[in-house]
C-alpha cells in the first residue's frame, strides 16, 4: 500500500511535466505510463501489470521504461514472488542511470532502494535491507526528498525491530512521528511502538501508543488500523488477566471488522473471545463462539482458521471429558492441514510454473528489444541532422545577438563617459567661484576691519588642527597596513616550511619504498634461488630481510604527510577508494552515514582508520583475486561500524596463519579499543566487521586544536 503512494507522487510530479510541454513525445509517453499507474491503484493489478510488459517493449525514454519496471517490481512484492521483483527492481535501476534529470534519477533510485530493502526483509536477509534502507537515507537525503527519507527511515526501523535491535528501533519509528505530512508513516510508527513495548511487557506504554493511533485512524477513517489497534490492545489486558476489559476490545473489533468486510480480523477477534471464556472457564459460551467462527472461516476458506478453532473445540471437549467430540474435532483439523499442505505444494509448482513462464518472456523481450534498437538508431540519425541544423540556426542568431548586445554596451560606456566629464567640468567651475569668493572676502576683510582677520586666523587654526588629527589617523593606518604585511608574509612563511616538509617527507618516503624497497625484494628473490635454501643461516637471514623490508615500509608510510587537515576526512577516503578500485580494474562501492559527524571525529582516529582500510585494500589485492569491493561507514551511539565485503577466493579461517599485516591491523583497533570479526569461506568471499568506540568533538574544540597547531608551527619557524 505504501509503495503505491509512492508511485503516486512520482505521477504527480510528472504532470507538471505534462501542463508545460503537452506536444513534445516524452510528455505522451509520459501520459500513458501514469494511466497504467492509475489502473494498478483502482485495484486492477493484473492488468496493468501485463500492459506494463507490453508497453514496455517500445518505450524510448528512460524515466518511463524504469517506471514500468518499478510498477511489476510492485507487484511481485505484493504477492511475495521475490526473486522477481529483485529482478525487475534491478532493471529499472539499470534504465534510471541514463536519465538526465538528476532529481528524478535520484527519486527513482530512492524508490528502487526502498523495493530492495523490502524484498531482502521479506527473504529474512535482514543486514542486506539495511544496507538498502541506508542508501536510499543517503539519497534522498542529497536531495532533500523528505517523504522518501521517512519512508526508508521507517524501513530501517522495521529491520531493526525484525533483529532484537529495540534500542534503535524505538529512536527510528518516534524520529518518524515527527513527520506530519505522511499519516500512513505516523499511523505504522504508532502501532510498531506499541508493539515493541508490549513485547517488553511494559503494557501502559503499549497502551499509550496504541491510543495514539487508534486517534490517527479515526482522524483519518482508517478502519483496518483501528480494528488492529482495537485487538492489540485487547490482547493486552488479556495477557494482564484483566479478561472483562480484553473482552470489550474483542468485541469491539467484530464490530468495525463486520461492517467494513474484515473478515481475517474478524475471525482472529472471536477466536480471541473464545479465549477468554476458556480462561473463564465459561466452556458453552466459548464453544458457540468456536462453532460461528467456524463457520465463518468454512465460508470465507480461511483454512488456517478453520484448524485453528478445530484444535481449541477439541481442547474444550477434553476439558468436558467429551471424547468422542475431541476425536470428531481432531480428525477434522488433520484433513484441513493435510489439505493446507496439498495447496502449499500446488501453490509452489504455480510459482515455479509463473517463474519459468516469465523468464521465457523475457528472453522474446530481449530479441524485440534488439530489433527496436537498431530501427532507433536509423530513426535517431535522422533526429540528429535536423537537431544540427536548429542548433546552427540557433547558434548564428545568438552570435547576432551579442554583436548587438556589443554595440548597445559600447554605445551606453561611451555615454557614461561624457556624462562623467561634463561633471567634472561642473566640480572645476565651482572649485573657480569658490576660490573667486574667497579673494573676494579675503581683500574685504583687509580692507574693513581686524575682526574678520581674526576670524580667518580662528577658521586657520581649526584647519591646522585639523590636518594635525588627519595625518596621525593616517600614520595609524600606515602602522596598520605594515603590520598586515609583515602577519601575511609570516603566514607564507609557514605555509612554504609546512609545504616543503610534506614535500621532502613524501621525497624520503618514496625513496625508502622504491629504492631501498626493492632492493631488499631482489635480494631477498635472488636467496630464494640458492640451493642451500634449506640452511639455518640462509633461513635467519631471509627473516631478517623480511624484518627490514617490514620496518622500511612501515617507516616510508609513517613519513606520508597528513591529508585531513585541509580536506574533509570522508572526501579523501573515497576519492583514495575510488583511485585503487580504477587502478586495480576493482568495481567499488563506498557508502557513509552520517558524513557530517565522521568527518568531525578526532584527527587521530581518522588517520588510524586510513591505515586499517589501506591494509584490508592491500590484502584484497595482494590476495583475494576479488572483482567488487564494498565498505560501509556507519556511526551510531559513538560506535563507528566499518563493514569490508570482496567477493574475492577467500580462505579457511581454521587453517590460516596471521601475517604481518593482519597481526599490525589488530594492533591498531587493539590500540582504538576496538573489535574485530573476519568472517570467510572459500570461493564465497571475505568479510571483515570492526567496531571501534569514538568520542565526536565540537567545533569550538577542533577550532582550539588548530589554533595549537599554528602556534606549534610558528615556534618551529622561530627556532629556525
Amino acid at each position: 500500500m505504501l509503495s503505491i503512494s509512492l508511485h503516486a507522487q512520482i505521477d504527480g510530479n510528472s504532470k507538471k511535466t505534462f501542463s508545460t510541454i503537452k506536444k513534445s513525445p516524452e510528455a505522451e509517453e509520459k501520459k500513458a505510463v501514469t494511466a497504467l499507474y492509475n489502473l494498478y491503484n483502482k485495484g486492477e493489478e493484473k492488468k496493468a501489470v501485463k500492459n506494463a510488459k507490453t508497453f514496455l517493449e517500445k518505450a524510448k525514454y528512460p524515466s518511463n521504461a524504469a517506471s514500468l519496471n518499478l510498477l511489476q517490481a510492485y507487484y511481485y512484492n505484493k504477492r511475495a514472488i521475490l526473486d522477481s521483483s529483485i529482478y525487475y527492481t534491478n532493471q529499472a535501476l539499470n534504465y534510471n542511470i541514463k536519465i538526465a534529470n538528476d532529481s528524478l534519477k535520484n527519486r527513482l533510485f530512492s524508490l528502487g532502494y526502498n523495493l530492495m530493502g523490502l524484498n531482502h526483509k521479506k527473504k529474512g536477509l535482514f543486514e542486506a535491507s539495511k544496507k538498502w534502507h541506508l542508501k536510499g537515507l543517503q539519497t534522498s537525503q542529497k536531495y532533500k526528498e523528505i517523504n522518501l527519507y521517512y519512508t526508508h527511515l521507517h524501513g530501517l526501523a522495521s529491520v531493526y525491530k525484525a533483529l532484537g535491535d529495540n534500542k534503535n528501533a524505538l529512536k527510528s519509528y518516534k524520529e518518524c512521528l515527527e513527520y506530519k505530512k505522511d499519516d500512513e508513516i505516523r499511523l505504522g510508527s504508532y502501532i510498531n511502538l506499541g508493539d515493541i513495548y508490549s513485547d517488553s511487557k511494559d503494557y501502559e506504554k503499549g497502551n499509550y501508543y496504541y491510543n495514539l493511533g487508534k486517534q490517527l485512524s479515526e482522524k483519518t477513517n482508517n478502519q483496518q488500523a483501528r480494528a488492529v489497534i482495537a485487538l492489540s490492545i485487547g490482547m493486552n489486558y488479556q495477557l494482564q488477566q484483566n479478561t472483562n476489559d480484553a473482552l470489550k476490545m474483542y468485541n469491539e473489533v467484530v464490530s468495525i471488522a463486520d461492517k467494513n468486510e474484515l473478515n481475517q480480523i474478524a475471525l482472529v477477534a472471536r477466536g480471541n473471545i473464545g479465549d477468554a471464556y476458556v480462561d473463564l472457564k465459561n466452556y458453552e459460551d466459548a464453544k458457540l463462539i468456536f462453532s460461528d467462527a467456524l463457520q465463518k472461516a468454512i465460508e470465507f476458506g480461511f483454512l488456517d482458521n478453520q484448524a485453528y478453532f478445530y484444535d481449541e473445540l477439541k481442547k474444550i471437549a477434553v476439558l468436558q471429558e467429551d471424547y468422542k467430540s475431541a476425536f470428531e474435532h481432531l480428525t477434522r483439523s488433520i484433513r484441513v492441514k493435510d489439505s493446507v499442505n496439498k495447496i502449499q505444494k500446488i501453490k509452489e509448482i504455480n510459482e515455479l510454473e509463473v517463474k519459468y513462464k516469465t523468464a521465457q518472456r523475457e528472453k522474446e523481450i530481449r530479441f524485440l528489444q534488439l530489433d527496436n534498437t537498431t530501427k532507433k538508431l536509423k530513426l535517431e540519425k535522422q533526429e540528429e541532422a535536423i537537431e544540427n541544423m536548429n542548433l546552427q540556426e540557433e547558434i548564428s542568431q545568438k552570435i547576432t545577438e551579442n554583436t548587438i548586445l556589443f554595440f548597445q554596451n559600447s554605445s551606453q560606456k561611451k555615454l557614461s563617459e561624457i556624462s562623467l566629464l561634463k561633471k567634472d567640468q561642473q566640480l572645476k567651475l565651482l572649485q573657480l567661484k569658490q576660490e573667486k569668493e574667497t579673494k573676494l572676502l579675503t581683500i574685504f576683510g583687509f580692507l574693513i576691519v581686524l575682526i574678520p582677520i581674526i576670524g580667518l586666523l580662528l577658521q586657520y587654526y581649526k584647519r591646522l588642527k585639523t590636518q594635525r588629527l588627519l595625518n596621525i589617523q593616517q600614520a595609524e593606518i600606515s602602522t596598520q597596513n605594515i603590520n598586515n604585511l609583515l602577519k601575511d608574509q609570516e603566514l607564507k612563511l609557514i605555509k612554504a616550511s609546512i609545504s616543503g616538509q610534506d614535500k621532502e617527507r613524501q621525497r624520503i618516503s618514496q625513496e625508502l619504498h622504491d629504492s631501498i624497497g626493492g632492493n631488499l625484494a631482489a635480494i631477498k628473490l635472488q636467496l630464494n634461488h640458492l640451493i642451500i635454501s634449506s640452511s639455518p643461516k640462509i633461513k635467519n637471514l631471509t627473516a631478517l630481510l623480511d624484518e627490514t623490508y617490514q620496518q622500511v615500509r612501515n617507516l616510508s608510510h609513517t613519513l606520508i604527510p597528513k591529508k585531513f587537515t585541509h580536506h574533509k576526512f570522508c572526501e579523501v577516503l573515497e576519492s583514495y577508494f575510488n583511485n585503487i578500485g580504477e587502478a586495480s580494474n576493482i568495481k567499488t562501492d563506498f557508502t557513509v552515514y552520517p558524513k557530517k559527524e565522521i568527518d568531525a571525529l578526532n584527527e587521530e582516529i581518522q588517520i588510524e582508520i586510513f591505515k586499517i582500510i589501506q591494509e584490508l585494500l592491500t590484502n584484497t589485492i595482494k590476495h583475494a583475486k576479488a572483482s567488487k569491493i564494498d565498505l560501509q561507514l556507519n556511526l551510531v551511539e559513538n560506535v563507528l561500524n566499518i563493514l569490508f565485503e570482496d567477493n574475492g577466493v577467500g580462505f579457511n579461517p581454521e587453517n590460516y596463519k596471521p601475517g604481518i599485516g593482519f597481526i599490525n591491523l589488530e594492533n591498531r583497533i587493539v590500540k582504538l579499543s576496538g573489535s574485530f570479526i573476519m568472517d570467510s569461506k572459500l570461493k564465497r568471499g571475505t568479510i571483515a566487521n570492526i567496531e571501534i568506540p569514538v568520542l565526536l568533538l565540537p567545533n569550538t574544540e577542533n577550532e582550539t586544536i588548530k589554533g595549537i597547531n599554528v602556534k606549534k608551527q610558528l615556534d618551529n619557524l622561530t627556532k629556525l
